[in-house]
Parts: C-alpha cells; structure tokens; sequence
C-alpha cells in the first residue's frame, strides 16, 4: 500500500496539483483525496443525503437527492433511494455549468423480489442473477425499480451492490425505494438523527415510502424469487453470461476452446530447460530428482485443449501452468467491498483455509482493494486482516484497481510462460467488468465471482475446477479439504459483523475525508483562476476541442466520400474503443511518450493520462482484443489505410492521420450494443479526434451514444432488422450521408439517406448500397449541441 501510494504521487502529482488548483479556482467544488476510497462507496457511505434541505429566498424546502456521476457505477447510490446514473465526462462538465440532463422520459421496470436470500448465496450471486435476467428481458435505456414483500429481506449493501451494477444489465438506474433499512443505515454510517429524520418524513409525506403492500403501475414487470438464487459466476468476457458455479468447470472446457490453441500438447514444456517431460509426470526434472515439487492440477482433460508448461519461481519452486490457470484473483471494486458480509466472508474463509494447512498457489497474484477505510478498520479489528495476508491478499490501494485495469504486472515468471507459449489463462474478480483485454493484457478470460470464490479460486489455482467433487488440498492428517469444509456460515459472518463494525468507524475515517495526508496537503498548488498550462507535460495538455471555433455555429453539411476506418461487431464496449489499461511501448501511445523522453517504467496507465489528448488519440481503438472486420483474423488497434497504395495494414491513429491530412472524413460500423460498458467520455473524444464524422450500427447504449453527440459526432442507426452483413457493406465503400442540412433549419431528421458506392478496393461487380439510417440524436437540446459541433461549444457559446 505505502508504495502504491509514493507510486502514485510520482505518477500522478502533475494531475494532483490540476485537482488541488480546482478547489481554490472554483466555488461549490470540493476533492476527496488520494488514498481515501472509491467514489461510489465513499458516496454511499458520506456523501449522499437521500433528502436535501436548502434555504431559497427565505423559505427552508426539501427535495430529493439526485446525482449524476462521470462513471457508469454511479447508480450504486440508487441502493440508497437517490435517483442518480452515469453519464459521460462531457455531459457532466455541461451540467456544471448549468446545462440541463436532457433525457426521453423512460420506461420503468419494476422488478419485485419475494423471498428471502438463502444461506449459502452471497449478494454477488443475487446481482449476477439479476443482470442475467434484466440483460435477457432488455433494459437499456430504462429505469428499474425494485418493489415487493422481498425488499425488506435485502440489506442496504445487498441493494447498493444491485444497483452499482445497473450499467451491466443496461438500464439507467436500478433504484430501491426508502424504508427502515436505509434510515438504519443511515445512522450507522454516521449521519445526524436529524438528517435521517427529515429522510422519513419526507419520504412518508410525498410517497417516496416502501409500502411492500402496494403494487405499483410500472411500464414492464419481472419478479424474483430470492430463495431460489444459488452460488454463480459470470464470464468469460462479459458479465451478463451468468455460470451457475457447479456447471463452472463444464462451461469452461466449453469456452477454452474459443482462446487457446486447440492443438493436445502430450508433454510438457520446461521453460528453463528446454526439455520435454512426459504428462502423466509433471514433477520428473532430469537432473533434478530430488527437487521438492509442489502438487499442481493441470488443466487438461474433457476440453482436449492442453498446454502444460513447466515453470521456475524466483524462489526456485516448480510447478505447471496451463490454459485455464488462474494468474490473478482479486477482492476489489465498489460493487463489493462496499459490502460487509461478503468482505468478512472472505476473510473467515481465509481463516478457515489457513487452519486446515492451504495456501494459494504459487502462480496466483493476489491483491486487495477495498472501497474505504472503514474496510480496514473492521478487518484489523476481527484480526481478518491477517488471514488475507496469509493467503497474499494484502491491501495495494483504496480506490479502483482491477476492474478497472490497474492491475499491474502479473508473476514474472507467469507472464513470460503466458506470453512465449500463448497461453489461455483467467483471472477472478469480484469486480463488475470483465470484458476482454481489460482487466490484463496477458489474461484472455475474466471470470466475476464473490470475494469468498476469489479466495476459493485462488486455492484452487484454476478454472478447470470443481468445487463439488475436486478437493483445495489437504489438511495436516492427510484428509482431503472441499469448499464446503471452509465455507463460512451466515452466523459465523453476523457475529464479525456485529462485533467489529460501528457507527464509530464511520464517523472516525469521514471526519477529515477533505483533509488527505501530508503529500496532499503540501503539493505545490498553481494559483489564479486560469490554469497555467505546461506545454512539455505529457499528463495535463490544452486539449484542442474549441481551436478555429467561432461566436456563431458553422452550419451543418452532409458528409461526402467518407471512408470506414473501422468496421466491428455485436457488444462492441467503450472499453474496446476508449484507451484503457497499461500503454505498450511498440503502439503509437507508447512511440509518442517515448520521443517525449519517458521510461518505460513511467507510461503509467490511459487512465492516468487521460488529461493529455495526444496519448489518448493514439489509444483509441486501440484495445488488444478488438476485431476490425477490415483485416481478416487480426487483433488490436490496426485498420485498412485507403490512402496508401493497395489499402495495407496500419495503426488506426497512423491511418487517420492520413485521412485527415488528405480531408477526407470518416465512419465507424458496428453491431448492436455499440458502446456498452463504462462511460468513458473518451470513447467518445478519441472517436471525434480520430476525425469520425458519423458512426452507424445496429443499436446504442445510452451513455455513448450521448457522449457521440457531445462530441460532434453523428449515431445512426441502420434500419430496423438490418446490419451491415446483411446490406452486404463490406467497409471498401466510400460513403456519403444526406440529409443531416435540415438541422440548420431547426428540424432533426428522422433519417438520413446513406450511399455506399463501391471503390478501388472493393471487391469486383460490387454494386452501390443505399439505405435510410435512423438519426439518434433524441431530444432537442442534443440537436443544439450537434448543431454547434458538440456540447462544450454550445455552452461556451452560451455563456459569451
């Protein structure tokens, strides 16, 4: 922890003096510093009102908490009752300054729960089932409410953790209603008994009140019966493909087939060495007898898919890896460590793990990131901190680190294996995203789990596994150890709870959440109220969004000969288009940082130079994992360059570059769910900045369809049950888009006319394609932002 966090500030002080000069630069801004939570949980636990109270004019009113927040987990504060979701950075900056959230009115749909959760489920299973079941029925752009006799049942953690995940069934917010459960935990989070009172009352008053009684009118109906939720898990790239957790090994060799090498390796493969060993005796190393190998599970067997390797650890263990081995296992992310009872049992089955004599295996990275201090507090008090360390789950930092990428650098010895013998392996999170290539470039499949399953997992050493039939190890007298010998009981977890976590707690660690610590406080700080720019930063540059920008808007035009920088499939998310995780040296980010004089050691991660446009233009479709339609069976950032002769493979910011020094404007194809996943405003930003002028695809998420528009780029959709397979656009057109003129005379089309005439490249006989595309630009106010070329520009206009 202590040197993730001097890490940090060497990283990261360039971004810390920007926030630090925001605080004296501007009224009603505040920052809660490094090294003091996730924003989500540190909203829940402090931040949040539920119901404000303000003088206007004289008169004392009160009014609903409502909150937007630049992530899409924002709706975690919707397990309070406060209506609140993600939006992208650019809307939010816009609200800041006074612009309106501008929505259709959505459909609502109520979800009610019955029942009550059964013993051995954990509020991961629950919010796994329900994603399943939302994501199945179609929730996008839709508010969900939970309503029903069952709600009672749910504690506050449990409905924070539901709703934190709402961006992974699709809708906008996924809200609980007021009730008992959340006054009482209100108070023992600390806030005043008047502040909770006035939330009851209002409440009560205005109908915002549970009535499990009632049955409201609601658009669309689901309901769930929480007694018959069992033990699951979901990936291995999305989190909406549930795994009931005793189909897990089955469904694995079913999966691996689809990321490993299908070839049946029969020996296996000494790195250090170079020599073969047969399979059915992995310990034998010539001239090594008598080395003392540990007993390893190779993941071989129904799925016929092997690569057994042999590897060497910096302290001289040898053990086997292969396709399925679990290189990461990981309790982080707000959806759960804002949760007591799954926190806590995962310590008691770090306990009980250690007292049967097992331990993590020994190619398994295992890291910690609770939510806030508060976690801290109640493991140091129970002595459950210690237990985690003995299975290597030590606290690296107290904000988002794995679901979000900041996963740093897996074993050595692991990632040399993985990457020379192109190895499947997995990681366990207990995180809320898992899509591919995001949580480590050398992991291909990510599987979310609750934290006690991460602790299992990591025990178990691999996906090939059953918790049912094959046993973790075992104990000092020989007898084999299951899941179930060290699975925690619902009373072992309440007693923790009750006797390590208090009302004091909260109260303690919030008193100076403002303050932060000494290398906070004594950060040199830039005065004025107009930043002073640092043009050889590579962190904190003046972005470009607002050069050659006049006082009147430039009238709209229609797009002619646009070229396809991109064309991509179904489930494209934000994190395959938006620049995230560690930046390679060999990929245009990595080259430009590396002419600006930084080591390697110090590319630190896109998110953390996500104020410096020019690393960020050139990680932009630039995920390892994306498959541009353009080239056949290739992987990462990389397109067709119709500038240059024969159309060869290049970098996507490398052929843009070319694009635009050539004037010729550009469109992104894709499939349906374009944009799912986090709102990363980037996606979004580095999309306009590549010089797209349009992206057309079979449907949007909400967030980054938005976010499109704020940027001055246009989402189109194709028609009704068409795609672009199915139109025959094979992405060698030239493309032009008509209609889009009659935004200048203050009426959004409903569509456009699309024309796709062949070109040089295009394959020989093909015909021109043409088609009328939907224009999703859904409300008037982000009409008047397309019109002025984005959203900052209409309020900058505004505000002159």
């Amino acid at each position: 922890l202590e040197r993730n966090v001097e890490i940090e500030y060497e990283r990261n002080g360039e971004r810390y003096q920007f926030l630090r000069w925001g605080q004296t630069a501007f009224d009603d801004f505040k920052v809660v510093p490094p090294g003091t939570g996730i924003v989500h949980q540190v909203n829940i636990e402090h931040l949040a009102k539920v119901v404000y109270d303000r003088s206007v004019d004289g008169v004392l009113r009160a009014y609903p908490d409502t909150c937007v927040g630049t992530d899409s987990h924002t709706t975690m504060v919707n397990g309070l009752g406060v209506l609140g979701w993600g939006v992208g950075g650019i809307e939010a900056e816009a609200a800041m300054l006074g612009q309106p959230v501008s929505m259709l009115i959505p459909r609502v749909v109520g979800f009610k729960l019955t029942g009550q959760i059964p013993a051995a489920v954990t509020a991961t299973d629950v919010v796994l089932t329900i994603t399943d079941m939302l994501r199945k029925h179609g929730v996008v752009g839709k508010f969900v409410e939970f309503y029903g006799a069952g709600v009672g049942s749910v504690p506050l953690a449990n409905r924070a953790t539901i709703g934190n995940m709402s961006p992974e069934f699709g809708s906008t917010a996924a809200i609980f209603p007021v009730d008992d459960v959340t006054l009482d935990y209100l108070r023992l989070t600390g806030r005043e008994e008047h502040a909770v009172e006035l939330v009851e009352q209002y409440a009560k008053e205005q109908g915002l009140w549970h009535d499990p009684s009632n049955e409201p009118q609601f658009s669309e109906y689901l309901e769930l019966d929480l007694s018959t939720v069992v033990p699951s898990i979901a990936g291995p790239k999305r989190p909406q493909d549930r795994i009931l957790l005793s189909e897990a090994k089955t469904q694995f060799e079913k999966d691996i087939v689809n990321y490993a090498d299908a070839s049946t390796t029969d020996d296996i493969v000494d790195l250090e060495s170079k020599h073969s060993f047969p399979a059915s005796d992995p310990g034998a190393v010539p001239g090594d007898e008598d080395h003392d190998t540990r007993p390893v599970h190779i993941s071989s067997g129904a799925s016929g898919v092997s690569k057994p390797v042999k590897v060497t650890s910096a302290a001289g263990d040898r053990y086997v890896l292969d396709h399925g081995a679990v290189t990461l296992a990981a309790i982080t992310s707000c959806t759960n460590t804002s949760n007591p009872s799954v926190m806590i049992a995962a310590g008691l089955l770090a306990r009980k793990a250690r007292e049967k004599g097992l331990t993590q295996k020994p190619w398994v990275k295992t890291t910690l990131g609770p939510g806030s201090k508060v976690v801290t507090d109640y493991y140091e008090k129970s002595g459950l901190d210690k237990d985690l360390e003995g299975l290597g789950f030590y606290t690296v930092g107290y904000g988002c680190t794995i679901c979000i990428g900041n996963s740093g650098p897996l074993i050595t010895e692991v990632s040399e294996a993985i990457n020379d013998n192109d190895l499947a392996v997995t990681a366990v999170l207990s995180g809320n995203r898992n899509f591919e290539g995001r949580i480590s470039p050398d992991v291909k499949m990510n599987y979310l789990a609750s934290p006690p399953l991460v602790v299992a997992y990591a025990l178990a050493g691999s996906m090939h596994f059953d918790f049912d039939t094959d046993s973790l190890g075992t104990d000092a007298d020989g007898n084999e150890v299951f899941l179930n010998d060290i699975w925690p009981t619902p009373e072992e977890v309440q007693e923790i709870v009750d006797s390590s976590i208090s009302r004091e707690q909260f109260i303690k660690q919030y008193k100076t959440v403002f303050d932060g610590d000494d290398r906070w406080r004594n950060l040199p700080t830039p005065e004025g109220s107009i930043f002073e720019w640092d043009d050889e930063s590579t962190y904190v540059r003046r972005p470009p969004y607002f050069e050659g920008m006049t006082r009147e808007t430039t009238p709209v035009e229609d797009i002619t000969g646009a070229r396809v920088l991109a064309k991509l499939g179904d489930s494209v998310t934000t994190d395959h288009i938006s620049p995230a995780g560690a930046i390679k040296a060999d990929t245009p980010a990595g080259q430009y940082l590396t002419e600006h004089g930084i080591e390697r050691k110090s590319f630190n991660s896109y998110g953390s130079r996500r104020g410096n446009h020019e690393v960020m233009i050139r990680g932009t479709f630039a995920n390892i994992r994306l498959r541009n339609q353009l080239l056949d069976d290739v992987e990462g950032g990389y397109t067709r360059d119709f500038t240059r002769e024969g159309a060869p493979q290049s970098f996507i910011y490398d052929a843009s570059v070319n694009y635009q020094a050539e004037g010729t404007p550009l469109v992104v194809l894709g499939g349906k769910e374009y944009g799912s996943g986090s709102s990363r405003d980037w996606a979004a930003k580095g999309t306009s900045l590549l010089g797209v002028s349009a992206v057309i695809t079979e449907s949007f998420e909400r967030i980054h369809r938005s976010n499109l528009i704020g940027m001055g780029v246009v989402p189109l959709q194709f028609p009704e049950g068409e795609s672009a397979g199915s139109l025959g656009l094979d992405g060698t057109e030239v493309f032009s888009i008509e209609g889009l003129t009659e935004l200048n005379n203050g009426v959004t089309p409903s569509t456009v006319r699309v024309s796709a005439q062949p070109s040089e490249h295009s394959p020989a006989g093909k015909q021109t394609i043409e088609f009328d595309a939907v224009v999703r630009i859904d409300t008037p106010g982000e009409a008047d932002y397309y019109r002025n070329g984005g959203i900052l520009q209409y309020v900058l206009r505004s505000l002159v």
